[in-house]
């Protein structure tokens, strides 16, 4: 019998458990460890942190979900992973053993890195569920005292499509409610560009998204660097293209929500061989560390390197696409080594990103992820707002039921197909 251990129980973690237990042998164990006894759907954040959706909307409890198929459930978070030993180290003190170990844990939010930054500080976030709820509370209170919004991702940051959403999705908020003349906005952005992204821009997108920008009223600073943030005002330094200061901004606010660096998280965080500097999991090009090749890793905390250099630092984004097919690959692999051969599947590490605009959206497809590309292709309009709320659904569908049915695969291709056919 082999023990398979996964960390973690997000958008990579619960589709791991349920295609490991596909994939697994009848007398093999799965055991998913996680330090939440709740799943919520990471993309939907944003709607919630405006009250387009509740709470209970986007959550599933773990335990009933992965019980369904006999996957076992361990709802304590992990201290340290302890690889010489074959071990999980959990808060309560328990080690657990494994035959194998997928790290799925998502990213730790690196919020100290800047002064006042966070929900601990003066700025929101819609990294978590948590930090949503937050935000809705502070943005019922800012929709009857509006003033200027300050919105982005600073330096370091790689996951800048949800900032992009956000700033859509409360400017369409607003308008709703008819008060968005009383509401300055300001994107500040760490990419050298609108539109980057941290993958070197996507067909278009630079010219898309400053369009839409200028469409709707939002002004933005790029190559910045946020050195603080003080109640009700954030100090920015823009920089020129060879990374020198070039202007100084203090930009006030009333409303301010920016997503930070990532890092790895401390359970696996300083493990030599283990992780990189920023604590991000190694892995070959089967999801497996070379190291420890009993270790495998999926989603956002694996190390990926920069698309480019950039005058100010940004990572690259992990999106829900190339999730999935990490899952898969670590998945055969995993059943390929239990079976005595060697690994042999490898993840299509291709981005493929649905932005919510509020009333429209943004599809990004770049394949593969570093240039140059076979497809670089963008495109906008309502089906991309449909085609995300279809994507909500039938992900939470597959977490409830446990299915490991590649639900990102067939929303996005399906939509992208529908859109060929109507440019024909």
């Amino acid at each position: 019998m082999a023990h398979i251990v996964i960390i973690g129980a997000g958008v990579g973690g619960m589709p791991m458990a349920f295609e490991m237990k596909d994939n697994a042998r009848t007398q093999d164990r799965v055991t998913v460890i996680s330090n939440t006894p709740t799943f919520h759907f990471v993309p939907s954040n944003p709607w919630v942190a405006v009250n387009w959706r509740k709470r209970d909307d986007i959550e599933v409890d773990i335990a009933a979900s992965l019980g369904k198929r006999g996957i076992d459930f361990i709802p304590v978070g992990a201290r340290r992973v302890l690889p010489e030993s074959k071990q999980v180290e959990l808060d309560d003190g328990r080690r657990i053993d494994y035959d194998f170990l997928v790290i799925a844990t998502g990213p730790q939010l690196a919020f100290e890195e800047v002064e006042g930054l966070g929900p601990a500080g003066h700025t929101q976030s819609i990294c978590h569920v948590d930090h949503a709820m937050r935000a809705q509370s502070q943005w019922q209170s800012f929709v009857e005292n509006p003033g200027p919004i300050v919105v982005g991702a600073v330096q370091g940051a790689s996951c800048f499509g949800p900032a992009y959403e956000f700033a859509m999705i409360m400017e369409t908020d607003l308008r709703k409610r008819k008060i968005r003349d009383r509401v300055p906005m300001t994107f500040v952005t760490a990419e050298p560009y609108i539109g980057h992204l941290g993958l070197g821009g996507v067909g278009d997108s630079k010219g898309m998204i400053e369009s839409i920008f200028r469409h709707r009223n939002i002004k933005w600073i790029c190559n910045a660097k946020v050195n603080k943030v003080e109640a009700g005002q954030m100090h920015v330094t823009e920089h020129d293209e060879d990374g020198k200061p070039k202007k100084d901004h203090l930009l006030p606010f009333n409303y301010s929500m920016m997503l930070p660096a990532f890092k790895g998280v401390g359970a696996v965080n300083g493990i030599e061989g283990l992780t990189n500097p920023r604590g991000f999991v190694i892995v070959d090009a089967h999801q497996r560390n070379p190291k420890y090749p009993n270790i495998y890793s999926v989603g956002v905390c694996v190390a990926i390197p920069p698309v480019e250099a950039t005058p100010i630092p940004v990572g690259t984004p992990k999106t829900g696409y190339m999730i999935e097919s990490m899952v898969t690959a670590t998945a055969h692999n995993i059943r390929a080594v239990i079976e005595g051969r060697e690994p042999t599947e490898r993840a299509t590490w291709n981005a493929v990103c649905l932005a919510d605009f509020g009333n429209s959206g943004a599809a990004f497809v770049a394949l593969p992820q570093i240039p140059p590309r076979n497809v670089n292709w963008v495109s906008e309009g309502k089906w991309v707002h449909l085609a995300k709320i279809a994507f909500e659904k039938y992900f939470l569908y597959k977490v409830r039921k446990g299915t490991s049915e590649p639900i990102y695969e067939k929303v996005v291709m399906n939509a992208m197909g529908i859109m060929k056919l109507k440019n024909k």
